[in-house]
């Protein structure tokens, strides 16, 4: 009887310890997303948004939407600069944008104004 007991406790005691491992990978995880806008604030459709750590690897990108919306979701907490482009224009990078267990960061990327471009013929 007291080895059914004892092999009970011992499943018992296995079986928090494998819910309590589960739950600290789940909130060892979070997302940023945000919107790509140009130099008027309006959305952008289609840019290319790059990430990677603050230590410059594991790059990763993504697309905007139609309504400039974009998502990086499931990745692990830590620092991450971002950068946007579109038709020849980047955005700055945005640096050391924080991912937080279990929680989503919200950023605006914003294109630079478009350059005039001059463009003179000769014969």
């Amino acid at each position: 009887m007291a080895d059914v007991r004892r092999s009970a406790f011992f499943i018992a005691f296995a079986a928090i310890l494998a819910f309590a491992a589960s739950a600290e990978a789940r909130v060892r995880i979070g997302a940023i997303s945000g919107t790509v806008v140009d130099a008027h604030g309006k959305p952008v459709a289609d840019a290319t948004v790059t990430m990677q750590t603050s230590y410059g690897q594991s790059p990763c990108a993504t697309h905007t939407d139609e309504k400039g919306h974009f998502v990086f979701a499931r990745y692990e907490i830590g620092q991450y600069d971002l950068q946007a482009y579109w038709h020849g224009m980047f955005s700055d990078w945005t640096k050391r944008v924080v991912i937080r267990s279990d929680k989503t960061t919200e950023i605006t990327l914003k294109l630079p104004p478009a350059a005039d471009v001059t463009v003179v013929v000769t014969k």
